[in-house]
């Protein structure tokens, strides 16, 4: 097989709208895994519920989560890899999200902790439980015993698009990138889908050419631009789908079970 290593994004790539994994996906998946090809999750998702989904395909290996922040080992759940960032450096953000209401959570490798577990709303207790993943009360900074690798925000795409406009003319030390319509995600500088997976393909010692990777949204382009092959969802959006080498069907027309026959296979 051309491709030893195969990066696949989860929400809106692997899974449908419905968050589901189709049968079709599921299929040649595990003819990839078959021929020799290996399968990682490179998902802006936390390792706590994007490892279920290699679990319920019957993989071992790696999930690249938090945008690459942190690179966990599936069998055993040792972190292998982080980019921390400085968390203190967050204030500014935290206050102008308490200042607008704007619902914001902050996340190690493991665990995710929101400003205050007894005052969520309706919207954000509904989509951690979507997620599958139950947060906690953020304490004071010297608290952590952690590293900290993500700050997220969530709030309505207009509310999103104007607090993004106001955050590009300040001085910050994050890569902040849009993970969804609906997010914003701050890292360590250094950290993004790209360079985990290029950390990964080294460590394996699998060449970038043998890399390929699928994604749908502007934090996958980094990965889709460092594989052999970076090949975009139909459902994405223009700028990603431009960055790419190919474009392969929706998420709900089992676009990923496409690019795989296609591509690693035929």
């Amino acid at each position: 097989m051309k491709y030893k290593l195969i990066a696949l994004d989860v929400d809106g790539t692997l899974l449908n709208d419905d968050h589901k994994l189709s049968p079709e996906n599921r299929e040649a998946i595990a003819e990839v895994t078959r021929q020799g090809g290996q399968i990682v999750l490179c998902t802006g998702r936390s390792p706590q519920n994007s490892i279920p989904f290699m679990e319920e395909m019957g993989l071992a290996g790696y999930v690249l989560g938090h945008n690459g922040a942190a690179t966990v080992r599936v069998e055993d759940r040792e972190v292998l890899h982080i980019y921390g960032l400085d968390a203190r450096g967050l204030d500014p953000y935290i206050d102008y999200c308490r200042a607008r209401d704007i619902h914001y959570d902050v996340n190690t490798a493991f665990d995710m902790y929101v400003d205050n577990v007894a005052n969520l709303t309706k919207e954000a207790t509904f989509m951690y439980e979507h997620f599958r993943i139950t947060p906690a009360s953020l304490p004071a900074w010297e608290d952590f015993r952690e590293p900290v690798v993500k700050f997220t925000v969530f709030t309505k795409s207009d509310i999103l698009d104007e607090a993004q406009r106001e955050w590009s003319t300040w001085t910050h030390l994050y890569n902040i990138v849009r993970s969804g319509e609906f997010f914003v995600d701050f890292m360590h500088p250094d950290a993004s889908k790209g360079n985990a997976l290029m950390n990964l393909a080294s460590q394996l010692g699998i060449a970038q050419e043998e890399v390929l990777s699928i994604g749908n949204y502007y934090n996958d382009i980094s990965m889709l631009t460092y594989a052999g092959l970076g090949i975009a969802m139909d459902n994405s959006p223009l700028e990603v789908k431009a960055a790419a080498d190919a474009i392969t069907g929706s998420n709900n027309d089992h676009g990923v079970r496409d690019a795989l026959v296609k591509y690693c296979l035929s």
